[in-house]
């Protein structure tokens, strides 16, 4: 084992010989086991660059995590340094340029409660506590998303840390090749310390979500699909089968109930989403209505994500195009009758600005498919671990027919690489960035570039 006592920084190097050792290694997801060789527990970015330093100097690797909520695609970590960056929560909000500047442990809810003073928001997802950074290397799909596109491509330039340990900003004018890949290409070039993004002037949406019983089933579903193909790129939207947990944050009555869930947001007035959303009304009588007119801060509350650290095993993939056998195949395998074990599957709306090449985009453009399916299960003993994802399978399996080559970064939770997620050209572009600015393999993420590094 390195001598950690070599490398001093403001913050802290955790080891397997400290007492908090066991809580120190831990991702936001809890079942995953994170054995690093330490943990650099950091301050700033100059704590970032002398830990990469060391590294490279004693030939090992390096790792930056925010949350953790992406570490289910994370190679084995040993003869690795975990860089925590959670205690890095500066935000700066210049409200004539509408810009924020966000570094890397800084939540989404943050960001949010940063720039709705000033009218303005960033690209929330569904959960308040994913790390911006990880969010938005991997994309970042948005309940603005339809309108707006990935969260990667509003990113203007971004604070790094090199694989050689040195501090520099990359964007579209310097270090443009590895400025492309880390928006949308996940986070295995260099280690991020800072996000500048380009904001909304957007303060309120009409948004929400209608929960009926799950016994509404495929009609239900297919309402949904043919009002998502009339909306308007204003609207984004999921629709989803969801069992609540018997856990203090779910109301009482809706503790391990099936339910039948659509959320979603329309930007524009109150009365613009109110008729957007009103067609669903028509599905049938809702135990919770919760739509209405609120700031844009609460939008990543409206998915009602876990907000807490738990432990979870997801998987996710892409649906061409939703036809009625697809719908009845996905509520078969899903719905209220299929003996599903897990919490939740859900088809989340992509088109409009998602499905169109974006401009000056990074190595995530656009996707060609209708919809991104996500299914996660709680996994509280090896035994519902291993039935959800003995599931989690079968409806990979069961909605095979109709799924789309490729998969979308953040919903990709088992372990692959690139190259199982997006196109051949743009993984053959990321070997390039990988090769020239990592010819070690010193950084890992989840997701690797596949034959890219010469590190063995």
């Amino acid at each position: 084992m390195s001598d950690f006592a070599e490398l001093s920084i403001d913050g802290r190097i955790a080891t397997p010989s400290d007492s908090d050792w066991d809580e120190v290694r831990l991702g936001w997801n809890l079942a995953i086991d994170q054995r690093p060789e330490a943990v650099a527990l950091v301050a700033n970015a100059e704590d970032i660059a002398k830990t990469v330093a060391f590294a490279a100097s004693h030939d090992l690797r390096v790792a930056g995590q925010g949350t953790g909520h992406g570490s289910t695609g994370l190679p084995p970590l040993d003869e690795t340094i975990l860089i925590k960056t959670a205690a890095m929560r500066g935000v700066e909000i210049d409200p004539d340029a509408q810009t924020a500047r966000v570094e890397a442990g800084v939540l989404s809810l943050e960001l949010g409660e940063a720039g709705q003073p000033n009218g303005l928001c960033g690209m929330p997802g569904s959960s308040p506590d994913v790390g911006i950074v990880g969010y938005t290397l991997g994309g970042g799909l948005s309940w603005l998303a339809r309108k707006h596109g990935f969260a990667c491509n509003r990113v203007t330039a971004i604070e790094v840390v090199t694989a050689a340990g040195e501090q520099r900003t990359v964007n579209a004018d310097d270090g443009a090749d590895l400025f492309w890949a880390l928006r949308g290409g996940g986070g295995g070039y260099a280690i991020v310390t800072a996000l500048h993004i380009a904001l909304l002037p957007i303060a309120e949406a009409y948004a929400g979500a209608l929960l009926f019983p799950a016994a509404v089933g495929a009609d239900a579903v297919r309402t949904y699909r043919d009002w998502a193909a009339e909306a308007p790129d204003e609207v984004t939207s999921v629709v989803r089968f969801l069992t609540p947990p018997p856990i203090p944050d779910v109301p009482e009555p809706l503790r391990g109930t099936p339910l039948l869930t659509i959320t979603g947001a329309c930007i524009g007035t109150q009365e613009e989403g109110e008729v957007a959303f009103a067609p669903l009304r028509q599905i049938g009588e809702t135990l919770m209505d919760t739509f209405g007119w609120m700031p844009t801060v609460g939008l990543s509350r409206i998915h009602m994500d876990p907000e807490n650290p738990v432990p979870g095993v997801g998987e996710g993939g892409l649906v061409k195009e939703l036809t009625d056998e697809a719908i009845d195949a996905f509520v078969g395998v899903a719905g209220p009758d299929s003996g599903t074990p897990l919490l939740l599957s859900e088809l989340r709306m992509l088109g409009g600005a998602l499905g169109r090449p974006a401009e000056n985009a990074g190595a995530l453009s656009h996707i060609d498919a209708d919809y991104a399916i996500y299914s996660v299960g709680m996994a509280m003993t090896p035994e519902m671990g291993d039935a959800a994802r003995a599931h989690l399978k079968k409806i990979g399996e069961t909605m095979k027919p109709w799924s789309s080559e490729g998969s979308y970064f953040n919903f990709t939770e088992a372990p692959c690489d690139v190259d199982a997620i997006l196109p051949p050209s743009v993984c053959d572009r990321l070997r390039e960035v990988k090769r020239a600015w990592d010819p070690e393999g010193r950084v890992v993420a989840n997701h690797a570039v596949a034959s890219a590094a010469t590190r063995s």
